[in-house]
C-alpha cells in the first residue's frame, strides 16, 4: 500500500486522532512488552512469510525483538550498538545503533531521533477498528518508502511498512503492556561461544 493511497474501506478520522495518539505514545510510553506477528509480503509473487515472537522496548534506544517462529532470531539494541543473532547460522552482526537507524520504524518506536525531523505526516484514517497515521521518511536514502502506525483501545496495535524493493511488512501487536518494569538484562547481548561475529568494519 503506497502512502497517500487509502484502502477503499478506510474512513476519515472523526473522534480519534492517530497523529495525537502517536505523539502521546512517544511522549508517555517509557517501556513496552508485547507479542507480535510479522508478515512479509513479497512484492512480485505476493507470497507471505509469517514470523512470531516477543518485543521488549525500553525508551530511549533499547529494544529486543525475539523471533521465535518459524526460526529463532534475535535483534537487540543496547543503547549503543545493534546486535543481530541468527542461532541457526551461529552468526552475530553488530553495528553502531545510530548507523542506518535514522528514520526507521525501530528508531520511531525506541524514541531515537525526532518524529517531525525524521518523518512527514500523511493521511490519518480509521480501518477495521484501527486508527492509522501514515509517515514518510524525510531521508531520501532511507531503506523504506513509508510506514503507517495503527492504534486501538488507546495503545499501539500495528505497524506496516513498504521497503525500497516494494515489499510490505505487517506487524500486529497483542497483549501489549506499557510502562512496565523490564529486566535490563533483556537489552544486553553477549555473543555465544563459537559464534561468528561480524562487526560494521567487516563489511
Amino acid at each position: 500500500m503506497a502512502l497517500g493511497l487509502l484502502p477503499l474501506t478506510a474512513q476519515p478520522v472523526s473522534a480519534a486522532d492517530p497523529a495525537a495518539e502517536l505523539e502521546a505514545f512517544l511522549a508517555d510510553v517509557r517501556s513496552l512488552e508485547a507479542d507480535f506477528t510479522q508478515t512479509l509480503v513479497e512484492a512480485d509473487s505476493g507470497r507471505e512469510q509469517v514470523s512470531r515472537g516477543r518485543l521488549y522496548l525500553q525508551r530511549p534506544d533499547r529494544f529486543r525483538w525475539e523471533y521465535r517462529e518459524p526460526a529463532p532470531q534475535l535483534v537487540v539494541a543496547d543503547g549503543q550498538e545493534l546486535w543481530l543473532y541468527d542461532p541457526d547460522l551461529e552468526q552475530v552482526t553488530v553495528r553502531p545503533l545510530d548507523d542506518g537507524l535514522e528514520s526507521t520504524p525501530a528508531a520511531l518506536l525506541s524514541g531515537q531521533g525526532d518524529l517531525d525531523a525524521s518523518f512527514d505526516k500523511g493521511a490519518a484514517y480509521s480501518e477495521d477498528g484501527v486508527d492509522w497515521i501514515e509517515l514518510k521518511p524525510r531521508n531520501a536514502n532511507a531503506d523504506f518508502q513509508g510506514i503507517r502506525v495503527g492504534f486501538a483501545g488507546g495503545t499501539i496495535a500495528a505497524m506496516e511498512l513498504i521497503d525500497a524493493l516494494g515489499q510490505l511488512t505487517r506487524i500486529r501487536f497483542a497483549e501489549v503492556k506499557t510502562n512496565v518494569e523490564l529486566d535490563q538484562a533483556l537489552f544486553v547481548f553477549e555473543p555465544p561461544p563459537g559464534a561468528d561475529v561480524l562487526r560494521d568494519t567487516d563489511f
